[in-house]
């Protein structure tokens, strides 16, 4: 073979083996289109023998995603903006430890760590939580623009919100919990009822809840900040707050242990912390708070810093109390909204009504009927039972632990409807 032969086929070797070097990178999101699209792009013109994967999927879909998956064929990456859904895959050992990142970042964001202490996730953005509402829809309904999460409990508010649920939305659970941790537990699920049964929906998805803002579909939605602040940054009708009893907590980014192409993961998940990648989450479309502070002083006027304290979280948000009991506040919003949405609905309907009529006026059946109506379906010494929260724990597959869970979700789900009932009938008897 010739000198001239002999390079060819040496050049044919070596780009076929930077073929083979080519890895696919399998992200685990529940984050918009318009985010996952733009790391797409950037990550495969900056390694171009690699391809991005993205899997769409809600928080707790994702969870269970990955936990059914055999070790070697996981994903690589969980990439998701509830830091308790990284607690709930690293307690069940389905994270690789990747370090606790950077030194030279702020190692908190207020009392909440940026980076798991234990290193085996790290927070790739920030974020918080609060109403976004349209402008044009308050005007046409003359209604006032709210502040607190507080304020939608108001009769004036019947029928112009929406949520989602928090076993359909990691962002929606973590709303959830937050008003749980700010105002504690019976009383967070007085205001939580008392803001579902005002609200027009209970969407599929989160997304359902800031694309129906902003086309007028509803008046004020309950969301993560990015969803208010993409839309009124792209120009939609809309304005967006953080409440004073919010968290600001971070946006996590973790290597699934038992994935394919671990490095591969690893390359994308240093390439998310860059400033390359944290530019990205300056996008009008995006509009992500980054975890890197440097980052601020490119964002545009007005972008919303958590580092310089002007976003007020009274809420320390406890990530461990939240893991805990996940799965049971999952069940419970469910059992008490999601499914009886329409009770719930009516039942508040029926207690405006009243309130109306009698005008201020006090009302024992009344006052029976706000409290039946408004009361979870266990207190907060039953929702720390460990027996309860081991139950809810439990894998799919343990049929018996299974059957004995869907037991208890029947005698909540009586409770409950038999409340609403009794409160409905109270309350019309008050009138």
């Amino acid at each position: 073979m010739n000198r001239i032969a002999r390079r060819t086929l040496f050049l044919a070797l070596a780009c076929l083996s930077c073929a083979t070097l080519a890895d696919t990178v399998t992200v685990v999101t529940s984050f918009p289109k318009e985010l996952t699209a733009a790391y797409k792009k950037a990550y495969e013109a900056k390694y171009p023998n690699d391809k991005l994967e993205v899997l769409n999927k809600n928080t707790a879909a994702g969870i269970a995603y990955v936990r059914e998956q055999p070790p070697g064929s996981r994903p690589e990456v969980f990439w998701v903006s509830a830091p308790d859904a990284f607690e709930v895959l690293s307690s069940g050992k389905l994270l690789t430890r990747i370090g606790i990142g950077d030194p030279a970042l702020p190692q908190k964001i207020g009392n909440y760590p940026v980076n798991d202490p234990e290193g085996y996730y790290r927070g790739q953005a920030l974020a918080g939580y609060g109403l976004m509402w349209n402008t044009r829809y308050l005007k046409a309904n003359n209604l006032p623009e709210p502040k607190e999460w507080a304020d939608l409990v108001k009769p004036v508010y019947f029928g112009h919100l929406a949520i989602s649920s928090p076993s359909r939305s990691g962002t929606t659970h973590l709303t959830v919990e937050t008003i749980l941790q700010a105002e504690g537990w019976n009383r967070g699920w007085e205001q939580l009822l008392a803001i579902c049964g005002n609200s027009a929906a209970i969407t599929e998805r989160s997304f359902g809840v800031p694309d129906g803002v902003s086309n007028g579909q509803f008046g004020i939605g309950l969301v993560i900040d990015f969803f208010g602040l993409a839309a009124k940054n792209s120009g939609m009708p809309v304005e967006f707050v953080y409440p004073s009893q919010t968290a600001i907590v971070p946006a996590n980014i973790g290597l699934i242990e038992g994935a394919r192409s671990p490095d591969a993961g690893r390359r994308f998940i240093d390439f998310t912390l860059s400033e390359e990648g944290q530019m990205l989450l300056l996008d009008p479309k995006i509009s992500r708070l980054p975890v890197l502070p440097s980052v601020y002083a490119k964002a545009p006027a007005g972008y919303p810093n958590p580092f310089t304290g002007k976003i007020q979280a009274k809420v320390n948000f406890d990530s461990n109390l939240s893991e805990s009991r996940y799965y049971v506040v999952l069940s419970l919003f469910d059992q008490m909204i999601t499914f009886r949405h329409k009770e719930l609905v009516a039942t508040q309907k029926e207690i405006h009504e009243a309130e109306k009529r009698l005008g201020g006026r006090p009302s024992a059946p009344l006052a029976e009927a706000k409290k039946l109506a408004l009361l979870p379906a266990i207190d907060e010494r039953q929702a720390a039972d460990r027996k309860l929260l081991e139950l809810f724990k439990a894998n799919k597959a343990d049929a018996a632990a299974s059957q004995a869970k869907a037991r208890v979700e029947e005698e909540w789900a009586a409770k409950i409807k038999a409340n609403y009932t009794r409160a409905a009938e109270l309350a019309k008897s008050a009138r």
